[in-house]
């Protein structure tokens, strides 16, 4: 029986550890361009910042909008502005580099491809943010994907989008604001005191169920977790021993200076506005 030659059609695989963090920042920023958009746009698409832990995460941490005209079978964007708001961003933070691009809508569209093949020559193996700003499912939904090349031998023929793990995380200074947010309805903006008491309060809320897992440990209700103990050995052990009248001179200080602050940000609104308002007559007259 004679032999032949067989081609074989394959993905090529990519590493399973792979996987990607976004803070809420970013979410918040996007649903805010596709709210912007201009009238004829039907999706937002940008750039995303952050950087690569060393376990090989890609942490998302900030984002930026690109203009862009988008038709059936071709996307043209504005590579200058692109690369005009990277240089600006660095500036300001050069630690946040290039990890991918976001769009807004339900999954990959058809010329996702095309952006995601510019993206690669800005970084390798960029990640594809998708944001359902639409609530196709009847929720907002947030999926992260890279790019799975498909090659017939040698010859690679084209590229499918694989989803990998996304985690929104945040810090407690996000937390504050995200708690604020996500509500469908805010009466007015929390005060500096109003927020603070709300940190407070969840901070108490966590000593207490700290302090009742201790007794529960205590009283063998509960399994003891060496992790967990040596955490909160930690925790303690990082609070400052001062006393009570150190620490109200302390919080006494800080908040003065947190008045000055404010009453000089005062000021200096009120002068930029008259400066204004001064400049207008100025025109008209």
């Amino acid at each position: 029986m004679a032999s032949s030659d067989q081609t074989v059609l394959q993905f090529v695989p990519l590493s399973t550890s792979l996987s990607a963090k976004v803070h809420p920042l970013v979410i918040f920023n996007i649903c805010d361009c596709f709210v912007r958009r201009p009238d004829q746009a039907e999706r937002v698409i940008g750039t995303l910042l952050g950087s690569v832990l060393p376990d090989g995460t890609v942490d998302i941490r900030n984002s930026y909008v690109v203009p862009h005209n988008e038709s059936s079978d071709q996307v043209a964007l504005d590579i200058d502005y692109h690369h005009n708001m990277l240089s600006s961003h660095q500036k300001v933070n050069p630690k946040e580099v290039i990890v991918g691009w976001f769009s807004t809508g339900f999954g990959v569209s058809g010329g996702s491809a095309l952006i995601h093949e510019f993206y690669s020559r800005e970084v390798a193996n960029p990640i594809h943010l998708t944001v359902d700003t639409g609530f196709t499912n009847g929720e907002a939904s947030i999926k992260a994907f890279v790019s799975v090349n498909l090659s017939l031998g040698d010859q690679q023929l084209a590229a499918q989008f694989q989803e990998i793990p996304l985690d929104l995380r945040m810090v407690e200074a996000e937390r504050v604001g995200f708690d604020i947010l996500k509500t469908t309805a805010v009466d007015k903006l929390p005060t500096d005191m109003e927020g603070m008491e709300s940190t407070m309060e969840r901070l108490l809320a966590l000593i207490d169920d700290t302090y009742k897992y201790v007794d529960d440990v205590v009283e063998g209700r509960v399994a003891p977790d060496n992790n967990i103990g040596r955490f909160i050995s930690e925790t303690v052990s990082s609070v400052p021993k001062i006393s009570p009248s150190a620490f109200d001179k302390l919080v006494n200080d800080s908040l003065q200076d947190q008045l000055l602050l404010l009453y000089l940000s005062s000021i200096t609104r009120t002068q930029l506005s008259l400066a204004e308002k001064l400049n207008t007559a100025a025109q008209i007259l």
